[in-house]
């Protein structure tokens, strides 16, 4: 379905190209009838000259050629002609008829008749005919003639020097059709741009601000929004007390096994099972918030902010470790994504990295295109890249001999998959460990929004 801005901006051209058509024939129309009329007053006025000279020479009306001066009367079928005859039948033109005649009308009254015809070589001309009786008694016919292609002359110079003119108004219809296009989405353009900062800002949109014609709709999005942010709070909120909840019996349990542990049972099996509840809860429950926040709400983190502050808390550990870690990123990097959540993201990674490098961790944060890249790499023995893809599926280890469940990277996932983020594992050109590449969506509303 077209958008309203097309809708508006096609509406607009439409009614602007059948504005300037419709008046494009009308003032054409005005034209040709206007055209039409000067060129027989013209008539008129050439009828009337030869009806004046014939009045004084209708004993000799051989000398009308004398009289009646005008190049193009003296030229063959120059396409201006005249005729005169009398009613004994005699029969007098001008030069430019040479040896043919004009047709007269077969009725006609004591007005001028002015009609279309065919003149010399059957050439269509535009003749005026009247019977004029002069004061000696004699009865004359007199036609005067022209061509027809200078009407269409004339009426085709007329067009084209209006052409411009209507060229001008078609662009300026068309200004205005995208003035009015501005002007009506304008408050929906602006509507759109609050709803993402009163998300953000928890403010309400203020109906007074709008068109009466989109209050009724800003006061639902109210509506909407107040109720949206009560999902979110609420699901979050029973996510967090889900798992304070669980954390108590986890921790009994756990107590009880280090009592039994070191009463001498051996309890290995069920410390790692208790670990593995753990984790999964741990998984189910950063799901379900990660999903009600990506889908729910607009949240925004500076992924360089999270990227130095985690950099300083894990280069503490790994200094009492004896190893190092290094970062560079660039500043100003926002995604949609909860800082919580992208920080748990971070933090399951270089937790991963800090158990099985061997010396140096580094840490990158990056625009690449439309994507923010995140690369945590390490010096250790890395993943074969055909298990690369079993490390990534719920609770796959590859290596027992260092503590944990195989969930962390499996949650990390899931957590990405929510803000259509991905995971890539491979080889670290940097340091020939383990590469880890995050690329996370930039939404082009994210990097422009602070500007609308």
């Amino acid at each position: 379905m077209l958008s309203l801005r097309h809708r508006a901006l096609l509406s607009g051209l439409a009614s602007a190209t059948v504005s300037v058509g419709v008046g494009t024939l009308v003032v054409f129309s005005y034209i040709n009838t206007r055209v039409l009329q000067q060129f027989d007053e013209t008539l008129r006025d050439r009828h009337t000259q030869l009806v004046v000279g014939l009045s004084v020479t209708t004993d000799a009306p051989d000398v009308l050629r004398e009289l009646i001066f005008d190049p193009a009367y003296g030229t063959p079928y120059s396409g201006r002609y005249w005729q005169v005859t009398n009613n004994k039948g005699d029969i007098y033109t001008s030069a430019s008829l040479f040896d043919e005649t004009i047709a007269e009308p077969t009725r006609t009254g004591n007005e001028a008749t002015i009609w279309n015809t065919l003149g010399p070589d059957d050439e269509a001309v535009r003749s005026i005919y009247q019977k004029i009786t002069f004061e000696d008694g004699t009865e004359w016919g007199v036609s005067v003639a022209e061509s027809r292609l200078e009407l269409l002359s004339e009426r085709r110079a007329a067009q084209s020097n209006l052409l411009p003119v209507f060229g001008l108004v078609g662009l300026i219809g068309v200004a205005g059709s995208l003035l009015l296009m501005s002007a009506v989405i304008g408050p929906l353009r602006k509507l759109r741009a609050d709803v993402a900062h009163r998300w953000d800002n928890g403010d309400d949109l203020k109906p007074d601000d709008y068109p009466e014609e989109v209050s009724p709709l800003v006061e639902d999005l109210n509506q909407l929004l107040h109720r949206n942010r009560e999902i979110v709070s609420n699901s979050r909120r029973q996510a967090a007390d889900m798992a304070h909840a669980l954390k108590t019996p986890t921790s009994i349990l756990r107590n009880e096994l280090l009592n039994l542990s070191e009463s001498g049972s051996d309890t290995g099996s069920a410390e790692e099972a208790l670990a593995r509840i753990d984790s999964q809860l741990g998984r189910a429950l950063a799901r379900m918030r990660a999903s009600n926040t990506a889908e729910l709400t607009h949240s925004r983190t500076d992924i360089s902010n999270s990227v130095e502050r985690l950099s300083k808390f894990f280069s503490i550990m790994a200094e009492r470790e004896g190893k190092s870690l290094t970062s560079d990123y660039q500043a100003g990097l926002w995604v949609s994504i909860d800082t919580q959540d992208i920080e748990e993201v971070l933090g399951n990674l270089l937790d991963n990295a800090l158990k099985w490098c061997r010396t140096t961790i580094h840490i990158s944060a990056h625009r690449d295109g439309r994507n923010i890249k995140i690369c945590i790499e390490d010096d250790g023995p890395g993943i074969p890249e055909e298990a690369q893809s079993a490390v990534l599926r719920s609770g796959e280890r590859l290596d027992t001999s260092v503590s944990g469940t195989g969930l962390g990277l499996a949650i990390t996932v899931d957590l990405l998959k929510a803000y259509g983020g991905t995971l890539k594992l491979g080889v670290s050109e940097r340091l020939g460990g383990l590469g880890c590449e995050i690329l996370i969506p930039e939404r082009k509303d994210d990097r422009h929004l602070s500007r609308i």
